[in-house]
């Protein structure tokens, strides 16, 4: 239910949540090396429509999140070999996102599940 308020917004906050990692956590750059990571750029803008799509994807197939994100979980894993961690980095600046966007319906209850799913994406991704 919480996801279905994030509904046409989904692709401007995964770019808020990029951007936010990125100057956060600066060597999460090192992934992008051929994207103009400024602020507002189109590819940090697309890439977080990509990341809001796979999530939305996944929030419609929680019974099956390793099947849902299978060809996310090899790209990421084993071709792009990204760090784990940079999973927990972006969910937690997603999170921070959500919240800024949403105080009133970002609830302890709320952050709980979301950062319970998100862990649960990045557990699958890795």
């Amino acid at each position: 239910a919480a996801w279905d308020k994030i509904g046409a917004n989904a692709g401007t906050y995964g770019a808020e949540a990029l951007e936010r990692t990125f100057a956060s956590f600066p060597t999460t750059k090192t992934y992008f090396p051929h994207f103009d990571l400024n602020p507002g750029s189109a590819q940090v803008k697309g890439h977080g429509k990509k990341v809001a799509d796979a999530l939305t994807k996944a929030v419609g197939s929680l019974d099956d999140l390793p099947g849902a994100l299978s060809a996310l979980s090899d790209l990421h894993a084993h071709k792009l070999r990204v760090d784990p961690v940079n999973f927990k980095l972006l969910s937690h600046c997603l999170l921070v996102t959500l919240a800024s966007h949403h105080p009133a319906e970002f609830t302890p209850a709320v952050h709980a599940s979301l950062d319970k799913f998100m862990a649960s994406v990045s557990t699958v991704l890795t």
